[in-house]
């Protein structure tokens, strides 16, 4: 089903907030747990989320040594979730330990390498961030190597899921945020498409948060959505 993969981020400071949203959007399956909501109120929507028979993207985008890695994705197994973050650019040692530590896992998260944060564009990766290859094939590398880590998938702006899912094939996983509808603001996402245009392009799940949980009637946002997406494929 189309709104299966739909993911909604819970994009909230406390858990009284993140509670009232899921209970504005029961239809919704998938949500994701960001650094706001966890640094702020830490791990209890999880167990909350999983009560209600939800399934849980942690988006902590894990960034450190490899030691640090591993342990963090060994905590973070323990809550059951279904997906979780790590930077590519951690390293391939760092990627290797990632899937390492959560081998053993009662219920093993599937890892996604970040390739680029959505929020950059070519510009910004030149001259800010100093790197000399271009932004498509940038991001491409970053897959590679989290693919030949043995990482589940990768997070990428919609304009990339095209080439990763031609080069890295059918079973890796490829997660976009920056998705948006026409009638909607892109605000600080810098690498949009549409969500049909994203699911069309190859990608198996679309993040899509504030022309969901800002629009004045979220519920009525949401089925829009879905009907877009559902009438394009």
């Amino acid at each position: 089903m189309i709104n299966d993969k739909i993911i909604v981020p819970l994009d909230v400071s406390t858990l009284e907030e993140a509670i009232a949203l899921v209970d504005l959007l029961p239809q919704v399956s998938f949500w994701k747990v960001g650094l706001e909501l966890f640094v702020s109120a830490g791990s209890e929507i999880l167990p909350i989320l999983k009560e209600r028979q939800k399934r849980i993207f942690l988006d902590l985008k894990i960034h450190d040594i490899p030691n640090t890695v591993a342990g963090a994705c060994r905590s973070a197994s323990k809550y059951g979730v279904d997906l979780l973050t790590l930077h590519a650019t951690a390293g391939r040692k760092a990627l290797q330990a990632a899937v390492e530590a959560v081998s053993t896992a009662e219920q093993r998260p599937k890892l996604l390498a970040i390739t680029l944060l959505t929020s950059l564009n070519s510009r910004e990766l030149a001259f800010d961030l100093k790197t000399p290859i271009e932004l498509p094939e940038y991001t491409l590398q970053m897959a590679i190597l989290a693919q030949e880590s043995g990482i589940d998938g990768a997070v990428c702006s919609p304009q990339e899921v095209a080439q990763l899912r031609q080069v890295c094939g059918s079973d890796f996983l490829l997660v976009c945020p920056g998705v948006r509808p026409r009638w909607a603001a892109s605000g600080d996402q810098r690498r949009v498409m549409t969500p049909a245009e994203t699911i069309k392009a190859g990608a198996d799940y679309l993040v899509i948060g504030r022309p969901i949980t800002a629009a004045s009637e979220p519920a009525k946002a949401w089925d829009k959505i879905c009907i877009e997406v559902e009438q394009s494929s």
